[in-house]
């Protein structure tokens, strides 16, 4: 009984102990296949590129990967045990990190991608992302944390500059003087346009997009557009010249088309060159009319474009500067100037001259120039313009005047000639004048002086001081006509008397109307005792009816008979006449005409001889 109690007994302890050895090869088993699944994770985490650190609840630094220490300049000595915030010299002190911790983290099992911006004293400034998972650990009874750190830094500047180019991009698409079109590469649908195609075509941006080239007037000739694209792609950009387009209003216009290869898209500039082509005709059509009628023009004609250089002269051009044919030829505009130079006795003042015009592309000129040899030309310059006024050259002719010149000089020789003999006519009737009336001998000479002082003094233009040096001194010659016993009558006149001198007015006009002279005598003879009221004679003229040599004739005339001895009186004098005057201005004299006489006495020390 005992014996099999034992038995049992014993068989009951080798089935436990059996049962124990399993319970002992299960649990080493298990073991290993924790520290198995341990070493597992730790070669995971060594292995991701972004730097790890793992973080008990108290947030010390349990363990960190070979990212962290690499990228953050830490040692693992320095790092495990250690508070996140006191890492580094407290270089990890970051409030945002502090936030997301000790505020977010508690109530969240996870934060994702979240962005810190942070200067390190070590490694400098730095983008990080931060990612966080809490993660209960049955082996410790508790929570750990994962923060995986994502250094951005470099992205994020490359998306700022990548930014930064799109939006220089953007602008010069919004802005560019030239149409921008954007294709799919697969089907050359239009997916954006700028405003500049939209003023050129006239077809919006929304009217546009998803259409091709040819619905908004485009008649590009591309073929096979696959074949195109495959072109530019190894290219980069592909031109088309003289491209028609029929605008939305349908005015046609021709435009230079540059395709350029954007890796994902086509970009198709468009060009305007209406106007250019529209200025290129122009220019065309005047060289063909000028080569039709320069062989027959009596004019050297040069014509040469905006740069200066020619490109089109006629026969007589070459024959009038006596140019060799290799020089015409060559049409180089240096050799011309040069050899036109030489042939001149100003060639300093010509360069200048042809200088100026080049940079004064609107001016136009007109001059005399003379040869060495003798030979005159005129010269005239006039700009060529499109018919929007931009400048496309220059045109010069130039005649030969050398015959006029030399008939010119000759003519001049015959007036002076006349001249002198109508001086020396007018000086007969001076004698014959003052032989009659010695009491007034030189009062013409000085009417004629001062007449002629108040006229330079006034800037009259030569003709007019030329024809008061010629009438002054026989503005009485009507005189002639009076009984000269009233000439020289030492009492005063009667009344008929006085009618009778006033008639020498018409009387030295009639003297005067049939003498053939470049000068208005007769008129300014007739006119000096006009007064500017209509009060004068003999025809009551008034204001501008009366010539302005005749207006200044009437003053000096009052000024110098005041001031003079005459038979019936005595002298007046000066401050007498110029108060008369001065009183009288605008009523009777010339008011301008006036101001000039006071100023010539009063400030310029004028004086009456001989009074």
């Amino acid at each position: 009984m005992i014996e099999k109690q034992l038995r049992q007994e014993l068989t009951k302890s080798s089935f436990q102990n059996k049962e124990l050895k399993k319970t002992i090869t299960e649990a080493r088993r298990d073991q290993h296949e924790s520290e198995e699944g341990r070493r597992f994770a730790e070669n995971i985490v060594e292995t991701i590129r972004e730097p790890l650190l793992v973080l008990d609840k108290d947030l010390k630094i349990i363990s960190a990967n070979r990212s962290f220490y690499k990228n953050f300049k830490v040692a693992p000595d320095e790092t495990i045990g250690c508070y996140i915030y006191d890492l580094g010299n407290k270089q990890w002190d970051i409030p945002e990190l502090r936030k997301l911790l000790e505020e977010v983290l508690p109530h969240k099992e996870s934060f994702d991608d979240y962005e810190v911006d942070h200067t390190f004293r070590d490694i400098g400034h730095r983008i990080m992302l931060l990612n966080a998972r809490q993660i209960n650990r049955r082996d410790i009874s508790g929570k750990i944390i994962l923060l995986a750190i994502e250094d951005i830094t470099e992205r994020k500047l490359l998306e700022n500059q990548l930014s930064e180019s799109e939006e220089r991009f953007r602008r010069l698409f919004e802005t560019a003087s030239d149409g921008i079109v954007l294709l799919e590469k697969m089907d050359g649908k239009i997916i954006l346009t700028n405003p500049a195609s939209e003023k050129i075509l006239g077809y919006t941006r929304k009217e546009s997009i998803g259409n091709k080239l040819q619905d908004i007037g485009v008649m590009l000739e591309m073929g096979n557009f696959q074949a195109v694209m495959n072109e530019l792609s190894k290219s980069g950009i592909i031109n088309y010249n003289d491209v028609p387009i029929t605008t939305k209003s349908g005015q046609q216009i021709y435009s230079d088309i540059y395709l350029v290869d954007r890796a994902k898209v086509a970009q198709c500039n468009i060009r305007d060159i209406t106007q250019r082509k529209l200025s290129q005709e122009l220019l065309l059509t005047k060289t063909m009319l000028l080569e039709a009628q320069s062989e027959t023009s009596i004019d050297g004609m040069l014509a040469v474009n905006a740069e200066g250089h020619p490109i089109l002269f006629n026969r007589r051009f070459g024959e009038l500067w006596r140019m060799p044919q290799h020089i015409l030829e060559a049409r180089d505009d240096a050799l011309m100037l040069e050899f036109i130079l030489k042939q001149l006795k100003e060639p300093g003042e010509f360069s200048s001259k042809v200088a100026y015009l080049y940079k004064h592309h609107e001016e136009k000129s007109r001059d005399e120039i003379v040869c060495t040899d003798g030979r005159v030309f005129d010269r005239y310059s006039s700009p060529l313009l499109s018919h929007d006024k931009k400048y496309l050259g220059r045109i010069w002719f130039f005649r030969d005047i050398t015959e006029n010149k030399q008939a010119e000089e000759k003519l001049r020789q015959t007036l002076g000639s006349l001249k002198k003999a109508f001086q020396t006519i007018i000086q007969v009737m001076i004698s014959a004048v003052e032989v009659r009336d010695p009491y007034t001998s030189g009062h013409q000479k000085r009417v004629t002086d001062l007449a002629l002082a108040i006229a330079h003094e006034m800037e009259l233009s030569p003709e007019q001081i030329e024809a008061i040096s010629m009438a002054g001194p026989i503005h009485d010659i009507g005189k002639l006509s009076i009984p000269a016993e009233l000439l020289s009558k030492p009492k005063k006149l009667t009344d008929i008397e006085f009618t009778l001198i006033k008639e020498h007015s018409r009387a030295g006009y009639e003297i005067l109307k049939n003498v053939e002279s470049p000068w208005p005598l007769a008129e300014i003879v007739y006119q000096h005792h006009e007064r500017m009221n209509g009060s004068g004679y003999p025809r009551n003229l008034k204001g501008n009816e009366i010539l302005m040599e005749a207006r200044i004739m009437a003053v000096a005339d009052v000024v110098e008979s005041m001031a003079s001895h005459r038979p019936y009186r005595e002298a007046l004098g000066i401050d007498a006449a110029l108060e008369e005057i001065e009183k009288n201005k605008g009523l009777l004299f010339d008011t301008a005409v006036v101001d000039v006489c006071l100023k010539l006495f009063r400030e310029k020390d004028c004086q009456l001889y001989a009074v």
